[in-house]
């Protein structure tokens, strides 16, 4: 079955940095876009970025752009986000997401939170 499971989040200062990783099995990873989203406390769950299946494309949130970098290593069925310059509003859980034929995926997330 199609599993993902998000490592890397944590407890860092403002401007700080954090790479969140995401293992993914069960389905053919190098087939499929993968996504990051992210949940703030009594807000709805927001995207945060896209890769295509290769790699080639990233998309991004408005507010991520220039600041946030997703990236994917298809021999090891992995997606990651490297986030810099973060601020405390950046502080959510963040998931990862893959969608299979109209279905989507989640994982468990990971508690990312950003004060001093």
């Amino acid at each position: 079955q199609v599993q993902l499971v998000e490592s890397g989040g944590g407890l860092v200062q403002p401007g700080g940095s954090l790479r969140l990783s995401c293992a993914a099995s069960g389905f053919s990873f190098s087939g499929f876009a993968m996504s990051w989203y992210r949940q703030a406390p009594g807000k709805e769950r927001e995207l945060v970025a896209t890769i295509t299946s290769s790699g080639s494309t990233t998309n991004y949130a408005d507010s991520m752009k220039g600041r946030f970098t997703i990236s994917r290593d298809n021999a090891k069925y992995t997606v990651y986000l490297q986030m810099n310059s973060l601020k405390s509003e950046d502080t959510a859980v963040y998931y990862c997401n893959v969608a299979i034929h109209y279905v989507h995926y989640w994982g468990q997330g990971t508690q990312v939170t950003v004060s001093s």
